[in-house]
């Protein structure tokens, strides 16, 4: 009798915890679609076919843009929709170092727009971030992630940042100078 009222219990908090789950979920889903939603709103915003979302802070003068496997030198700080900083290089004093490939798909997919100088802020769907995972169980699961980000410089190869503006301009249907 015991060991099944023991087995009950499990059952109940187990299914508690499912449910908990499942409304954190739809939480971080409905959050981060409303947080979109009001960033691309504001004027100077621009979204990517992809969903992502930007706003150039600082207009770089750099001739240089990465491809995907270039490595690169990037200060950048990641906040979660409600503000809370979960990392930044900026408060380290460091940039990193890395290739557009290995990073988040938005990081990515910004990176090879930007040219040497450019500062960002760029709004990332979590489809283009962690997804569902999170990650570090300090970025939960579905959250829509913000980074300010600067690219220092392209470490080695690069390509030339016109064929960045000419991805833009295929993207947006506006050149880089306009925006």
């Amino acid at each position: 009798m015991r060991a099944i009222a023991t087995a009950a219990l499990v059952a109940l908090l187990l299914l508690a915890a499912t449910a908990a789950a499942g409304d954190m979920t739809k939480y971080y889903k409905r959050t981060g679609a409303k947080f979109l939603s009001t960033k691309e709103a504001e004027e100077g915003v621009y979204k990517l076919p992809s969903g992502m979302l930007f706003k150039i802070l600082e207009k770089g003068t750099g001739a240089t843009s990465p491809r995907v496997a270039d490595p690169c030198e990037v200060h950048y700080e990641g906040t979660l929709p409600n503000g809370n900083v979960f990392d930044s290089s900026f408060k380290r004093g460091s940039p990193s170092s890395f290739a557009p490939n290995q990073v988040i798909k938005g990081w990515t997919e910004a990176l090879q727009l930007m040219r040497e100088g450019d500062k960002w802020e760029v709004y990332i769907p979590h489809e283009l971030a962690y997804g569902a995972r999170g990650a570090g169980g300090v970025i939960p699961g579905y959250a829509a992630l913000t980074f300010k980000m600067q690219l220092l410089k392209v470490k080695s190869g690069g390509k030339p940042a016109a064929e960045a503006d000419a991805a833009i301009q295929e993207k947006l249907g506006k050149a880089y100078a306009d925006l």
